[in-house]
């Protein structure tokens, strides 16, 4: 037994020790120290693990004084929060944890050496704690897609397991306000009690469930509505910095009613959560100043009419008694102000793109004085199978730079941009990998991703889904242009090639973009794409996923290879260099928005469903006889 273990994450420092120890099938788990009563979920997490793996029966006791096989405490003397030992060696297993979180966490890293190596254990010394004590996921449950309850506890379980300890779902309208019913009545929104419930299940496992409202800009599904569109800071679509024409999206900071509807907002939705912080959000507020606003931002400049309004949300959140989260891609334009934003408050430091610059902007926020999270995100969105190159070094420089200037913590995001098209297992990858580096930097970075899936997520005895979502993840590169925040294999599908070599050109490719530009080349990457494709998904007939919901799997994997080979297909049609009729594109497309719907409602509400439907309509519309 001297292969290095696998472990997610894998701990800072691990020593192995001579011999095993050799679990009994009857025997006791002992749980003592300040918060006995927080270790008992932790035990019965273990005590159901040797149940369901080895088949042994154990109870569980308080105190010291028992006989036991296993001992859990709390409690420890001069590690980190958090933090935890876990020894095992010829007199049993025993758990010391700083506090009962850590014994948590130490009690997760015994149930993975146990689904690897059965009961026969072997002797070890860990000693481990957070990089980063906050280690959060954001789930984007506004763009179009809101979970079923089900599929949000399994989640959640998932996430404890990895050591997460942070949860948000991104909320513009599907929070079922009381006092504002229109706006989210045809969303399947969260409801309050299921808010509640959530919270308690969160606290269970030691997670932090923090509500997150959007209150500046993103509340265009607002303004669909009378009488919220009279707060909007313009009345007509908008030119936005992405080279679209959106809707009316930000609040009119000079409109008192503003700061009145955040404030609704805010008494609704607080009592729901323990928590003692609250997401407001205020990123792009791309059109402030176009419109109602415009003399008053003339007058005191964009970055201060936006803090001004920053600081108003701020004050209401003070009011409750939280701690204000908000996005700094605004504030961090204007560096010269951030040492003004408030020192109790937490920046989130996003950018999406391995090339972010997270050096210089963590830096910013860190000499000002804001403590500040670094929130990288898992490249799903816009890209049906994901981006794995992008997000792997997405999330490694977030965290790398965040450790360095001293950040307090990540929130790894997962958005749904676009109606929401990729399936849930295709954000797999950067959950595990966020949750491992956010953990222990050094210890994880590069760890076998694949690997590490198969045995803590897909639990497949074959060995094989890992690579294949790893493998699929990266289909975006093989195209050869790359366009940022997303996959060119998804745009096909919105985009005439004409039309995506104009945005291209405007935006700028993140690489090979002159590929678009030569029929030949671009005919031959495509073409190499779908056998890519092809190849990567194969083995998944292999697959022994040892999960209830493996054969969703199976049809999630399949429905995103076909999705991405589809949209090889398109733009090979618009080259007259596919062997596809228009009929056949058409077929498949039909297909496909079956597979997509029937889909969703295996883990989500109908809600939005339609809208992210909608979203094939200019591909229907190409393939319309002539």
């Amino acid at each position: 037994m001297n292969e290095k273990l696998l472990l997610l994450p894998y701990p800072q420092k691990l020593e192995r020790l001579e011999g095993v120890f050799q679990l009994p099938a009857l025997g006791r788990i002992s749980i003592s120290g300040p918060q006995v009563d927080r270790l008992r979920y932790p035990a019965r997490r273990l005590q159901q693990a040797l149940r369901d793996h080895l088949g042994f029966e154990y109870s569980i006791a308080a105190g010291e004084a028992v006989p036991a096989t296993i001992r859990l405490r709390d409690g420890g003397d001069g590690m980190v929060g958090q933090g935890y030992t876990l020894l095992i060696d010829n007199s049993g297993v025993t758990v010391n944890g700083q506090d009962a979180a850590g014994a948590f966490y130490g009690a997760l890293t015994l149930i993975q050496i146990i689904e690897q190596h059965g009961g026969t254990l072997p002797s070890l010394r860990i000693e481990d704690y957070p990089d980063l004590p906050a280690r959060g996921v954001m789930l984007d449950i506004s763009r179009d897609k809101v979970p079923t309850m089900e599929t949000l506890y399994a989640l959640i379980d998932q996430l404890a397991a990895w050591k997460i300890n942070q949860f948000q779902l991104y909320t513009e309208h599907t929070f079922a306000y009381q006092q504002h019913p229109k706006v989210w009545a045809k969303a399947s929104p969260i409801t309050a009690e299921e808010i509640l419930d959530l919270d308690a299940y969160c606290r269970e496992r030691f997670i932090e469930l923090v509500p997150n409202q959007n209150s500046f800009g993103h509340m265009h599904r607002w303004f669909e509505h009378s009488p919220y569109d009279q707060l909007a800071e313009v009345d007509a679509p908008t030119l936005s910095p992405w080279g679209d024409m959106l809707p009316p999206f930000t609040l009119a900071p000079v409109d008192p009613g503003s700061i009145e509807l955040v404030k609704s907002l805010f008494v609704e939705l607080l009592p729901n959560f323990s928590s003692d912080k609250l997401n407001v959000g205020c990123d792009e507020t791309f059109d402030l100043g176009r419109g109602r606003s415009k003399d008053y931002v003339e007058e005191l400049g964009m970055g201060r009419a936006y803090l001004e309004f920053l600081l108003k949300i701020y004050d209401l959140v003070k009011q409750h008694g939280r701690t204000m989260q908000f996005w700094g891609d605004i504030i961090v334009e204007h560096p010269e102000l951030v040492s003004q934003v408030p020192k109790d408050v937490i920046a989130l430091e996003w950018g999406y793109e391995d090339t972010h610059n997270y050096p210089d902007n963590t830096r910013i926020f860190a000499q000002s004085g804001v403590p500040f999270y670094v929130c990288p995100g898992t490249s799903s969105w816009t890209t049906i199978g994901g981006r794995t190159e992008n997000c792997i070094g997405n999330i490694r420089s977030a965290v790398e730079n965040g450790r360095k200037n001293g950040a307090i913590g990540m929130l790894n995001t997962d958005w749904g941009d676009w109606g929401h098209w990729q399936t849930l297992p295709v954000s797999y990858t950067g959950f595990a990998y966020g949750a491992a580096v956010s953990w222990a930097y050094d210890a994880n970075h590069d760890m076998d991703v694949a690997a590490l899936l198969d045995t803590f997520c897909f639990y497949d005895e074959a060995g094989v889904t890992g690579k294949v979502l790893i493998d699929l993840g990266d289909a975006y590169k093989q195209v050869g242009a790359q366009i940022p925040n997303g996959s060119l294999l998804f745009w096909f599908y919105h985009f005439p090639l004409e039309a995506m070599r104009k945005r291209l050109a405007e935006r700028g490719a993140k690489a090979g973009g002159d590929i678009l530009e030569d029929d030949a080349r671009l005919t031959e990457h495509l073409k190499q794409t779908i056998s890519y494709i092809k190849e990567a998904i194969a083995p998944l007939d292999k697959a022994r996923i040892q999960r209830d919901d493996a054969p969703l799997i199976h049809r999630e994997l399949r429905h995103a290879a076909r999705m991405m080979i589809h949209g090889a297909q398109t733009a090979l049609s618009q080259l007259g260099a596919s062997d596809w009729t228009k009929a056949d594109l058409r077929d498949d497309l039909a297909a496909i928005e079956a597979e997509h719907r029937a889909l969703w409602m295996q883990r989500n509400r109908p809600g939005g469903l339609d809208d992210s439907s909608a979203r094939f309509e200019t591909a229907r519309t190409r393939y319309k006889e002539s």
